[in-house]
């Protein structure tokens, strides 16, 4: 009787604490004056709404470590996401983990110079559509930094980066995530040294309709280890990743000038890399600015793992490949969709448009031509087998 009267005193203090630093940590934010570092204690910092940091600059929000300082949102009544950062300059965030907010773990948006730094993001009640979409969320955002994250169980994509500029993502690990780490609508990036495992999809480089910015490109994906993306696609419903099929290394949509090499992509059960225009979702197109078509795609010098593979009858793309290939589905796909305009009278694209694929070590190759309705698909690389026009 004494331990738990003793228990009863405790709790409404340690509510009572918890609350006082949420106070404390969310003022901080507020009255922070350009230049401050502010420093989050080594302790799990439980938080009923969003922190938000807005219209700062050169500001440090700084942890115990990953390990040590834990900012949990398993209790979230107010806000969406965990933390909101926007309209600054020069932004770090570094040293903690962020969990189980309702919402995006870490959105920031309109940030000039910003860097993730040994940050981990997740939910950790395993992958989830209830779980939030992204776990770190940069849109609209220019020289963003990614160094020695995590990123875990996002309903959309663990490392997203959205209609931004000059971006770097480098050791880091993405998992149990639809998609592991996600490019859209976003010019100038290296993602390069990461691991991205047991997600849908393992790197996704898009160029998506009604969005702002309306064209990405000059995207570099090299030195990577992709592997084992087979996890069941755990979306909401409507959402484009959804797309997806379960088993998917790399894939590029509608995009341009991306150059994939030197990557390690095995075990991805329904297709390794592939090359694929918006058509191919089926979906309509009605942004008149919005150009469907991947061009200018250069894939070499990737390792590619042997044996059979196993498509997933559960996604449309993936029945797609079983039916057209069984389980011998070529590495590398492209689905033969090109703009008129990119091609020359032979029907090979033109230079400036080509997609050049060679050097794979088990590299193996078919083109759709999902435009003659998937008929005569062709195996022959040689056809592909051109110079990459920097």
């Amino acid at each position: 009787m004494r331990l738990f009267r003793l228990m009863l005193l405790l709790i409404p203090h340690a509510i009572f604490a918890q609350a006082e630093l949420e106070k404390q940590l969310q003022t901080q934010l507020i009255l922070a004056e350009d230049g401050d570092t502010l420093t989050l204690p080594a302790d799990t910092i439980y938080l009923r709404g969003t922190l938000s940091l807005d219209g700062k600059n050169h500001i440090t929000l700084r942890g115990a470590g990953q390990d040590k300082t834990i900012l949990s949102f398993i209790n979230q009544e107010q806000g969406a996401e965990g933390l909101k950062v926007t309209n600054g300059h020069h932004i770090i965030l570094e040293d903690f983990t962020i969990e189980n907010s309702k919402g995006d773990l870490i959105k920031t948006q309109n940030i000039s110079q910003l860097w993730f730094k040994n940050i981990t993001a997740r939910w950790t009640g395993g992958p989830k559509s209830s779980n939030g979409a992204y776990a770190l969320y940069p849109v609209q955002c220019s020289n963003v930094h990614f160094e020695g994250c995590t990123a875990i169980g996002a309903s959309d994509a663990g490392i997203y980066v959205g209609q931004s500029d000059s971006v770097w993502v480098t050791n880091c690990v993405a998992k149990q995530n639809v998609a592991g780490i996600e490019i859209e609508n976003t010019t100038n990036a290296w993602v390069w040294n990461n691991k991205a495992f047991d997600n849908t999809g393992g790197i996704l480089v898009f160029d998506l309709p009604d969005l702002p910015k309306k064209r990405g490109g000059h995207v570099k994906v090299f030195k990577n280890l992709v592997t084992r993306n087979n996890l069941q696609n755990f979306a909401p419903k409507g959402n484009i990743v959804g797309e997806v099929p379960a088993g998917t290394g790399v894939m590029v949509l509608a995009t341009n000038d991306v150059e994939i090499y030197e990557n390690k992509i095995w075990d991805n059960k329904t297709v390794s890399t592939a090359i694929v225009s918006y058509f191919i979702t089926e979906r309509p197109i009605r942004d008149s600015l919005y150009n469907p078509y991947p061009s200018k795609i250069y894939i070499h010098d990737n390792i590619y793992s042997m044996g059979k593979r196993m498509p997933t009858w559960k996604n449309k793309l993936g029945f797609l490949f079983w039916l057209k290939f069984g389980r011998r589905v070529p590495h590398i796909l492209f689905d033969g969709i090109s703009k008129p305009e990119f091609l020359q009278p032979d029907g090979r694209l033109k230079p400036a448009y080509q997609i050049c694929v060679n050097r794979n070590e088990n590299g193996s190759f078919a083109n759709l031509k999902a435009d003659k309705k998937f008929h005569g698909i062709s195996r022959d690389v040689r056809l592909f087998d051109c110079v990459y026009q920097n």
